[in-house]
């Protein structure tokens, strides 16, 4: 197709082979026009119906009910990210502490469920998509914020499977010091061992299949968050408790760096990065479903993060470490927590992160069935079969190295979540829904839409740079190949 716009031949969107590019002001103006929307269609879309490729037919089949959805959900937002809330807690005090997170899940669930409505207006008007990076085709073109959803997303998703394996090993490592204090494994052969797992549960055939899994998962977070906010209280109550410092840093420039940190690990606690793959898992239609999921996920996630986040910061204060379990674990003398009580909760913890690792590689075991699968020959057949198990366990194998390479990867995944999470989940949904919908520019939802675009582009900007100048500050502290990782 030729492209006379005098642009660059080569930024043709491989969904819609049209060349379009996006700016901010055409969202400003309205956003797409209706008649260039219904010339797009998905790959290979007819009637509605995504492309019969390998990766929908295959990874993202199309059969699961919205309380799957919710499990799929949780599993994305819920993990161990939670241990770090009290931390952020520290960098801006009880109140504004309280009221950013309380904010935070308000917004992110409404721009969750924005981007779900922009999802069912694309099926409503015959465009059903099942990958994010189809969705920005239809809506962006091929212009630089197609690329860079593609870009932030694989990143957030192959970085959040690293820091898992990296975690997982670190608290395989934690249980065995307990019982061998002179043991003589290390760290890389703890991510050896749970790669190993990886890739045998990584031959689950599709996203659907996890759901039990997810369910799990769910269940397990419950779990950790209950024993760790017990123990915080055992400990915050305990005669030998730390002393109860709730003040901020005198430092103006610290104390500024330390409340945009602070904002952004809350944000990235919300972050999930790969809605419209899971909407994709919903039976069609999927219209109103993702609603209903969205309830059961912030259910357990308004628990899930307001517990241990409480608990934990009026345990420890200013004092909290970043992962709040490591406050209750003193390096010299006893735990301020029944050792058998860490040991469980550290499981539990153990057994989520593979979970939400399974689930975050799932976009990319979509993409190796798309491009190298045979639609035509069964699921479990030899043609499809060995390319699966060969490519899955050179991907686990390859996030391993990364994770036993660096195993300050967990500082990385930081930066990640703050440059990653904030623009994927706050800010693209609601340019999305003002692009792809079009609501009156004089609207509340687009002026709502307008405002939150403009502060969470500035608060993803801002925690990004704080959360690099932790990670130089920390350099001096990494090294390659640790036996140990750093949180």
């Amino acid at each position: 197709m030729a492209d006379n716009s005098g642009g660059n031949p080569f930024l043709v969107s491989p969904s819609t082979g049209h060349r379009a590019s996006f700016s901010l002001s055409s969202m400003a103006s309205g956003a797409v026009a209706d008649e260039a929307a219904t010339r797009r269609r998905a790959p290979g879309a007819v009637d509605g119906k995504p492309e019969a490729d390998a990766g929908s037919a295959f990874v993202l089949e199309s059969k699961g009910t919205w309380w799957h959805a919710g499990f799929h959900l949780t599993t994305a937002m819920v993990g161990p990210a939670v241990l770090s809330l009290p931390y952020a807690f520290r960098g801006i005090g009880w109140g504004l502490g309280l009221g950013v997170l309380t904010a935070l899940g308000a917004i992110s669930f409404y721009t969750y469920y924005i981007m779900s409505r922009v999802l069912d207006h694309c099926e409503a008007a015959g465009r059903r998509h099942i990958r994010f990076r189809d969705l920005a085709a239809d809506i962006f073109g091929s212009g630089w914020a197609f690329y860079l959803v593609v870009a932030v997303q694989t990143a957030i998703n192959t970085g959040t499977t690293i820091g898992s394996i990296l975690l997982a090993a670190n608290c395989v490592e934690i249980l065995y010091s307990s019982l061998r204090t002179d043991g003589p494994l290390k760290l890389y052969h703890f991510i050896l061992l749970i790669a190993v797992v990886l890739a045998l549960l990584s031959q689950m055939p599709s996203f659907h299949s996890l759901r039990y899994i997810n369910l799990g998962s769910l269940l397990l977070s419950l779990g950790y968050t209950i024993l760790l906010s017990a123990a915080c209280i055992r400990a915050g109550l305990s005669s030998n408790a730390p002393t109860k410092d709730y003040s901020l840093s005198t430092s103006k420039s610290e104390k500024t760096f330390d409340a945009f940190l602070s904002v952004a690990i809350l944000a990235a606690a919300y972050g999930n990065g790969i809605l419209p793959e899971i909407q994709a898992t919903l039976a069609p239609p999927a219209a109103g479903k993702m609603a209903k999921a969205l309830v059961i996920c912030y259910s357990v996630a308004s628990f899930t993060f307001y517990l241990p986040a409480i608990t934990g910061y009026w345990a420890f204060g200013k004092t909290v470490r970043s992962n709040a379990m490591q406050s209750l674990m003193l390096e010299t003398g006893p735990s301020l927590a029944p050792t058998w009580l860490l040991g469980l909760a550290v499981v539990l913890v153990l057994l989520q992160l593979l979970a939400i690792a399974l689930l975050y590689a799932q976009v990319a075991y979509e993409v190796m069935e798309k491009m190298l699968a045979d639609p035509t020959q069964g699921r479990f057949s030899q043609r499809n079969l060995m390319p699966r198990l060969a490519l899955r366990t050179i991907y686990v194998a390859f996030c391993a190295f990364v994770a036993a390479a660096l195993p300050f990867f967990g500082a990385i995944v930081g930066v990640i979540g703050s440059v990653g999470f904030i623009p994927l989940d706050f800010v693209i949904p609601v340019v999305m829904y003002n692009m792809a919908v079009s609501p009156p520019r004089r609207s509340l939802v687009y002026i709502t839409n307008f405002v939150i675009m403009v502060v969470f582009t500035g608060v993803g900007v801002i925690g990004a740079i704080a959360s690099v100048r932790k990670l130089v500050l920390n350099a001096g502290r990494f090294k390659l190949f640790s036996d140990h990782a750093f949180n």
